[in-house]
C-alpha cells in the first residue's frame, strides 16, 4: 500500500485544504517552480493535514476551525523539505558541510516564504496554541537536522541516537499536527497531550517504514538502497552493522565504489530489514495504545488505521 485511502468525507474536507494552499501559492510561479514536489500535487494524499482533521474529529469537529491549521502544516512541511535540499547529510556526517552555490540562496528564500505563508494560516486559527505547537515543531526540526548522524556501532547507542534524531526531524511536525487539530477542536489538555504522544510514535513508524522501503523498492529511477549510496545512516543499516560486517559497512557508507555499495545494500537487506520492521511495528503499536485514552468514534478509528498503514507499507 503506497498511499493511504481516506473516507469520502475526509477527502472532501482535504480538497478544501488543498484549495487554500492553491490560493496562497498559485500566483507565485517562482515558489511553485522551486518548491516543486514538496508542495505535492493534489493526487497525493496530504497525510499531515489529514492528521489535523482527524485529531479534531476526536473532539468537537468543525472544519472552519481547523482548516487553516491543516493548510499551515502542509506549508511548513513543504518549507522544511525545501530547506532540507540544502543539506548534504553525508558531508555533514563527515564533518565537511558544503558551501552552497548561489542557487542555494534561492531555495532558502523559497523555504522562508513558505514558512511566512504558514504563519499567516496559523494566525487565522481560533486557538493561539496552534502557533505554539507549530513553532516548537520547526525548532525541533532545525535542531534535528543539525544533530550529528547516529553511529553505526554500538547498536544500542546507534539505535537510540537515530530514533532521537528522527523524532525531531520527522515526528515533530506530526506531533504538532495532532496537537493543533485537537486544540482547535476544543479538546482538553490531557487529550491534546495524548494525541501528541500518538503523533510521536506514528511519526517514528512512518519514517522507519520509509527507511525499510528504501531497501526493498525502486524509487523512480533509483535502485534500492539510495540512502546508503548517498551516505545516509538509517536504522536498517545500524542493525546490519551489528549483525553483519560492521567495519566494512561503515567503509562502504563512505565509498563511491559501486560494487562495494551493492554489497552493502545486499547486506542491509539480509540483516537489517527484519529488526527494522520489528521497530516499525513496536512504534505503531505504541501509537495505537495511546488511542485507548481518546474518546471512541470515527476520528479515533481513522487514526488507528493510519498506524496500521505505517506497518503495512513497511512489509
Amino acid at each position: 500500500m503506497r498511499h493511504i485511502e481516506f473516507s469520502p468525507n475526509l477527502s472532501a474536507d482535504l480538497q478544501q485544504v488543498e484549495q487554500i494552499i492553491h490560493e496562497r501559492t498559485h500566483a507565485r510561479a517562482a515558489v511553485i517552480s522551486i518548491a516543486g514536489s514538496h508542495l505535492s500535487p493534489p493526487d497525493v494524499p496530504r497525510l499531515r493535514a489529514a492528521l489535523v482533521l482527524l485529531a479534531a474529529q476526536t473532539a468537537s469537529y468543525h472544519l472552519e476551525q481547523v482548516i487553516h491549521a491543516a493548510a499551515a502544516v502542509e506549508l511548513i512541511h513543504a518549507a522544511t523539505q525545501t530547506h532540507n535540499d540544502l543539506v548534504d547529510e553525508a558531508e555533514r556526517r563527515r564533518g565537511r558541510p558544503r558551501a552552497g552555490p548561489w542557487n542555494h540562496g534561492v531555495a532558502l528564500m523559497v523555504g522562508d516564504y513558505l514558512f511566512a505563508l504558514a504563519a499567516g494560516e496559523m494566525a487565522l486559527s481560533p486557538d493561539p496554541r496552534v502557533i505554539i505547537f507549530f513553532t516548537e515543531a520547526v525548532k525541533q526540526i532545525t535542531e534535528g537536522i543539525l544533530m550529528p548522524a547516529a553511529p553505526l556501532q554500538p547498536l544500542e547507542e546507534g539505535r537510540a541516537r537515530h530514533l532521537e534524531r528522527i523524532g525531531h526531524t520527522d515526528a515533530a511536525l506530526i506531533v504538532a499536527a495532532c496537537k493543533a487539530g485537537a486544540a482547535a477542536a476544543g479538546a482538553d489538555p490531557e487529550h491534546i497531550e495524548t494525541l501528541g504522544h500518538f503523533g510521536h510514535e506514528l511519526g517514528l513508524a512512518l519514517r522507519l517504514g520509509d527507511e525499510v522501503r528504501d531497501f526493498t523498492e525502486h524509487n523512480g529511477s533509483a535502485a534500492p538502497g539510495a540512502s546508503l549510496r548517498a551516505g545516509v545512516v538509517t536504522l536498517p543499516l545500524i542493525f546490519a552493522a551489528a549483525l553483519g560486517n560492521g567495519p566494512r559497512l561503515a567503509a562502504a557508507l563512505d565509498s563511491t565504489d559501486t560494487a562495494e555499495q551493492s554489497w552493502a545494500v545486499d547486506t542491509v537487506r539480509r540483516y537489517g530489514l527484519t529488526p527494522a520492521r520489528a521497530e516499525v511495528l513496536r512504534c505503531a503499536e505504541s501509537a495505537r495504545g495511546m488511542l485507548a485514552r481518546v474518546p471512541p468514534g470515527p476520528g479515533r478509528e481513522a487514526l488507528a488505521r493510519i498506524a496500521d498503514y505505517a506497518v503495512q507499507r513497511a512489509a
